[in-house]
């Protein structure tokens, strides 16, 4: 199960039925849970948690340092969560203590060849992280989001439950949920009405979302004056998933794409 060719730091704690291919490195204070499989090549840096059944790739760097100026070397983390999939070169970073020192990922992500995930991010769960597509340090990534290949987010940005990013897209603001976008600047493009559907979220519900979007996005309205209107919009509906659309307006700090 563990290839003789392997390196391992003694610190590190192997569950049950990991597998570990030739010539990867396994960092001190590592933690891997059973039925996770490391591919040869594959680098595990210091002070990382990864759950149960991940599977990572050939040249994959996991929890290595981040290249922030202000990083000197202090303790932080990469805490991983269940059924990950890295696919060959993904580069994950740990965090900076100038932020919470973590660096999180939730469960049953794919991470497509050449993904980057910067230092202090925030990763959902049910991701899909498109070839080379990249996030800068701070980032936050919701559930069920997609991220074209190409595709840039700007630091501190937000990217909200169901949103959808084109290929080759450069997001500088908040993404809110259910909100897809495209092009170099991006640009809003619609609602991720394909990307619902295939998570089975009702027709009704789509159309509610619909509503609440042309709030936003077609009545030119203020931000203030549009989340008024939706939250009339949840009370008359009672549609839990308005309810998700004006929050990861609310939280925005950047300033949402429009």
């Amino acid at each position: 199960m563990i290839d003789s060719k392997s390196l391992i730091h003694e610190s590190a704690s192997i569950a049950d039925n990991v597998k570990i291919g030739a010539y990867a490195v396994i960092d001190k204070n590592v933690s891997i849970g059973e039925g996770t499989v490391i591919k040869e090549h594959a680098v595990i840096r210091e002070n990382t948690t990864i759950g149960k059944n991940n599977l990572i790739y050939q040249f994959s760097t996991i929890g290595d340092d981040t290249p922030d100026k202000k990083f000197h070397g202090e303790k932080t983390r990469l805490e991983i969560g269940d059924g990950n999939t890295f696919r060959e070169g993904v580069t994950i970073h740990r965090g900076t203590i100038q932020d919470n020192s973590v660096t999180s990922i939730g469960s049953n992500n794919l991470f497509m060849p050449f993904a980057h995930v910067a230092h202090d991010c925030i990763v959902g769960n049910d991701n899909v992280f498109a070839n080379l597509a990249a996030l800068a340090g701070h980032v936050e990534v919701g559930n069920n989001v997609t991220i074209g290949g190409i595709t840039t987010v700007h630091q501190y940005c937000k990217l909200g439950d169901f949103c959808f990013a084109g290929m080759n897209s450069s997001i500088t603001m908040d993404v809110p949920a259910f909100v897809k976008v495209a092009s170099d600047p991006a640009r809003v493009v619609g609602i991720n009405s394909v990307g619902m559907s295939r998570k089975d979220i009702s027709d009704e519900s789509i159309s509610h979302i619909k509503k609440a979007y042309k709030l936003v996005y077609r009545k030119g309205l203020k931000i203030d004056e549009a989340l008024e209107q939706l939250k009339a919009l949840l009370k008359s509906s009672n549609e839990p998933l308005i309810e998700i659309f004006i929050k990861s307006i609310e939280v925005s700090e950047r300033g949402i794409l429009r």
